[in-house]
């Protein structure tokens, strides 16, 4: 018999709501996915900022829970138990989504379950894909992080082999987005502004590669920089700025570093299958570059559809899926956020 599992997600500044139903031979099938984004609030600020996002989950919370049941054709009723992201993320925005989560769970008299927004990132490609193979090497590139992290259990075994020391990847994006005068988030118009430009114009540098650098892990404040003395320099000559090839050079040296080193760290480990996910992932240069790559290299690449890859309540709910089934013990209802929550931690 199927299980159905609720999952809200507000780490950031997405509300989401997401419902999916657990099946009895392991896979998960997505019933509905309702977001409600305030990026727009944000946008004139060139980035998050947490009361304006506290606020508006407070403010959609409700609406999108209500679009997210009508759009699956259940009521509240049918819930068998609620995952919320627990951390990490904003204080402010996670504690709107696990007071909401508490609620729920309460007034329902089901099982709580404060999980991992990271994780959920990973555990949301079953929904596509099917169930993981085990174990499996899962590349996590957004506006927050960028880690590798290799996934023996969704439900409790995650081990990270390798993180930024100092800006994420989607950082980065909006950082340069903003040098180059295109909106934010940063991601999207880089992508669009570099299909018309030459990845090799300009030789920025690949960082953390270096003999002495940590094998696995990341770092792209070097490469920000060098962006940014580079246009400050065609600046001061007075010349135009060939937004299209820095976008097309920039992106070139933030996906080579990442499927480089996401190639080499699962063909060291011996392990066949890559899961790429996170924001980032939607970028059109990452995943060609990753397919390529994997390719070459023997390994399955799994990538979610990009409206998977944004923080979305779907994702929460797979995970919760993931951890009910392996008849994990419930949250407690002193449940609180956790913003600093480590990738190890799957529940609280």
């Amino acid at each position: 018999m199927s299980k159905i599992i609720m999952g809200i997600e507000s780490s950031c500044d997405e509300t989401g709501v997401g419902l999916v139903a657990a099946h009895d031979d392991g896979t998960v099938e997505l019933l509905a996915d309702e977001v409600a984004s305030s990026v727009d609030q944000h946008a004139r600020f060139g980035g998050v900022v947490p009361e304006i996002a506290s606020r508006a989950h407070l403010e959609a919370m409700v609406p999108t829970t209500r679009r997210a049941f009508e759009a699956a054709g259940l009521s509240m009723s049918d819930v068998d138990a609620i995952a919320v992201t627990a951390g990490p993320g904003l204080a402010g925005a996670l504690l709107v989504g696990v007071s909401a989560a508490k609620a729920y769970a309460a007034a329902l008299d089901v099982p709580l379950y404060g999980v991992n927004h990271l994780v959920g990132h990973i555990a949301v490609d079953t929904l596509q894909h099917g169930p993981l193979p085990t174990p499996c090497l899962a590349l996590l590139v957004s506006g927050g992080h960028t880690q590798l992290l290799r996934v023996d259990d969704l439900a409790g075994d995650i081990t990270e082999i390798g993180s930024t020391v100092d800006d994420a990847a989607g950082e980065a994006y909006d950082k340069v987005a903003r040098l180059l005068d295109l909106p934010y988030p940063g991601g999207p118009p880089i992508d669009k502004a570099a299909a018309d430009g030459d990845p090799a114009a300009i030789a920025f540098p690949r960082g953390m590669t270096g003999p002495r650098d940590a094998k696995f892990d990341f770092s792209f404040s070097g490469l920000k920089t060098a962006v940014a003395r580079w246009v400050e320099g065609a600046q001061a000559r007075g010349e135009t700025v060939p937004v299209a090839d820095v976008a097309a050079s920039f992106q070139e040296a933030v996906a080579d570093v990442l499927t480089a080193k996401a190639v080499r760290a699962a063909t060291e480990a011996g392990i066949g299958t890559l899961v790429v996910s996170g924001g980032v992932a939607a970028n059109s240069r990452l995943s060609s570059l990753a397919r390529e790559r994997c390719a070459e290299a023997g390994i399955e690449l799994r990538i979610p559809r990009p409206r998977l890859c944004t923080d979305n309540g779907a994702m929460i709910a797979a995970l919760g899926a993931h951890v009910v089934a392996a008849g994990h013990k419930p949250s407690t209802l002193d449940l609180s956020a956790t913003p600093g929550l480590p990738v190890n931690t799957v529940l609280l």
